[in-house]
């Protein structure tokens, strides 16, 4: 099998198995790469995906994300829902209609705007590329997953910004790199900047090969404990699915639609602990 078809099945079975751990075989080989050969790499799926991004434009999918909060005993006390139809226009500025948003039943905590902007950027996305040079990259190496064969990149971010004074949200983690088309096909990590009464989840993202050519956002993940400044632990899990990829983006979006762009914020995912009565 190729490993376009490898990684589409492998993807197929998590979201099959929701909730339930994937059976992957993996083998990791430390990195043994000059820093050259390491910036050149970094460059170059930087790079690419910008281009992702670009080709992304032209793509209208849909998207299914639960975020509940789990108790004694492993059961669910709380879940926030949102299924949305998703596309980007021609400046890469996100738009998206919900299809489908019941009144969330979390007690323990409230979605803020930083949590749902996560949710539509860096939790399937892990790099916005105009933002590279606010990273450092640190290779860790080489793992094979199943048939794929993959660069690990540590990435954390120069400067954390400062929520007082910027809007900006970054990752930090760590990224998967096909060694043949030296794309992402998986991130595991956070968004930052927390704050006292802002902490984010862990969130594991796979991709899948949809047009041959470029890995898009397939599957997200999180199982996570929240720590809060006031000693508070909510333990949360997340699940988002990417669905339906289909050509057909228009600057025009019929019906009622949300303008999610980075130059005007629309909510995303952060949980913050509602303060005890």
């Amino acid at each position: 099998m190729s490993k376009t078809s490898v990684f589409a099945a492998f993807a197929v079975m998590i979201l099959v198995t929701i909730g339930v751990s994937a059976q992957t075989t993996s083998t990791k080989t430390p990195g043994n790469l000059s820093k050259a050969e390491v910036d050149a790499m970094v460059a170059k799926f930087t790079a690419n995906e910008t281009n992702f991004r670009e080709a992304l434009t032209n793509y209208v999918f849909n998207r299914y994300a639960t975020i509940s909060t789990v108790g004694m005993g492993g059961q669910i006390t709380g879940t926030f829902r949102r299924d949305s139809f998703m596309t980007f226009n021609s400046d890469g500025a996100r738009f998206e209609r919900i299809l489908f948003a019941p009144v969330s039943t979390l007690t323990e905590l409230t979605i803020t705007p930083e949590d749902l902007e996560d949710l539509g950027g860096v939790n399937p996305f892990a790099l916005e590329p105009r933002n590279a040079s606010q990273y450092n990259f640190t290779y860790l190496g080489k793992e094979k997953i199943d048939d794929l064969n993959l660069h690990v990149f540590e990435v954390s971010p120069k400067v954390i910004p400062d929520p007082k004074k910027s809007k900006v949200r970054l990752f930090s983690g760590r990224v998967w790199v096909d060694d043949e088309d030296l794309m992402i096909v998986k991130s595991k990590g956070k968004a930052v900047p927390e704050w006292k009464n802002n902490r984010f989840p862990i969130v594991e993202t796979w991709r899948e090969n949809i047009d041959g050519k470029y890995w898009f956002p397939s599957f997200a993940s999180s199982d996570d404990e929240l720590v809060f400044e006031s000693g508070h632990v909510v333990r949360l899990r997340m699940r988002v699915k990417y669905t339906d990829y289909k050509l057909g983006r228009t600057d025009v979006i019929i019906g009622d639609a949300e303008d999610v762009s980075e130059k005007k914020p629309a909510p995303k995912p952060t949980p913050t602990p509602i303060k005890p009565q």
